[in-house]
């Protein structure tokens, strides 16, 4: 974080969420082109005041890691749970590298607001809730195999 420490500074964010920010493009991305890509979603969202919806909020709120979130438990109660609550959470969700870092604080301008992740490590953004709830529609039994196989 040091090493960013003039481009903190100059985005007008605090540490603490630049670092939480970084945490969630950490756990989301598995592919380093899609950190800022991701890093903007959040971003457009934020300023719309959505909530974030990341599942990797639910994990750590839960400190249950299994791959698959489950609908049921997007409504536990918790500062950390993006479902739930909108803005950043609390804190960081997992201990971001560097890569997250930068694309926290150097987010790729779009028009997306969802994004979904699919196991093979390929993500799809889309730029409306009805666009995004087809791509899940589409890929929601993919989780579910690669769950079975974890």
């Amino acid at each position: 974080m040091d090493n960013y420490q003039a481009e903190i500074n100059k985005s007008k964010k605090k540490p603490y969420e630049v670092l939480t920010l970084a945490s969630m493009i950490e756990e989301e991305a598995q592919r380093p082109e899609d950190r800022p890509k991701i890093s903007g979603v959040f971003y457009n969202r934020l300023k719309k005041k959505m909530t974030l919806d990341s599942d990797p909020t639910v994990k750590y709120a839960r400190k249950n890691f299994k791959v698959q979130v489950l609908y049921k438990e997007l409504k536990y109660d918790s500062p950390y749970n993006t479902y739930k609550y909108p803005g950043l959470p609390i804190g960081p969700v997992a201990s971001p590298g560097e890569e997250s870092i930068k694309a926290a604080l150097k987010p790729e301008p779009s028009g997306y607001y969802f994004f979904y992740a699919r196991p093979n490590g390929q993500v799809i953004y889309t730029k409306t809730y009805k666009e995004h709830t087809k791509v899940v529609q589409k890929y929601r039994d993919e989780w579910q195999a690669h769950a079975r196989k974890s």
